[in-house]
């Protein structure tokens, strides 16, 4: 069996539902199962925002996951909050660019990626949520294909929202590259 699960989490606005989405979305492109379940507060912009995304190759019994195998943060107050629940063995993706202080988990991998800095170079800086899904997806080489995602970014920033695709795309495959770069043996 083929299975993950990632909780995404950060203020409403910086796009984890959205990053969630396009992973569940990829992934029913793919023909697993999924669940997206999300969970923000009344605010419509700085509240907190998280979602948990669940895929496998066979029907999942429950999409509330108290302990991730994986965990992508923007900020810090979802760090403090969800980094101790993900599972030894885990992937945690931090944003160094909002989160200044270090975070270690021997049990765990931890990648941090400057989300701004790499979406503002990829001309595409509101796009620092695809950055980090990146990273999360070359950290973990999960059961989705990062072509499928592509794609699903591209049914998303369809129609007036076309343009959006091309440096979104870029700022996904510059996330890849982060996270791929952070889980390679050292020498």
């Amino acid at each position: 069996m083929k299975s993950t699960d990632v909780l995404m989490a950060g203020f409403g606005g910086q796009g984890m539902l959205l990053a969630g989405k396009l992973l569940a979305a990829a992934a029913m492109a793919e023909g697993l199962e999924v669940s997206w379940l999300p969970s923000y507060g009344p605010e419509m912009r700085g509240g907190t925002a998280n979602v948990i995304v669940c895929v496998s190759d066979e029907p999942i019994g429950s999409p509330l996951i108290t302990s991730h195998r994986g965990l992508v943060v923007m900020n810090l107050p979802s760090l403090e909050k969800f980094g101790p629940r993900v599972v030894p063995g885990g992937v945690i993706v931090v944003n160094t660019a909002l989160i200044d202080r270090e975070y270690e988990r021997e049990d765990c991998v931890v990648v941090r990626v400057d989300a701004r800095r790499i979406a503002i170079d990829a001309e595409a800086d509101r796009a620092q949520n695809l950055v980090m899904l990146g990273a999360y997806l070359g950290a973990t080489e999960t059961i989705v294909p990062y072509e499928a995602v592509e794609e699903a970014i591209c049914k998303t920033f369809s129609g007036r929202k076309a343009r959006f695709a091309p440096a979104s795309i870029t700022a996904l495959r510059r996330g890849i590259a982060e996270g791929r770069r952070a889980v390679l043996p050292v020498g």
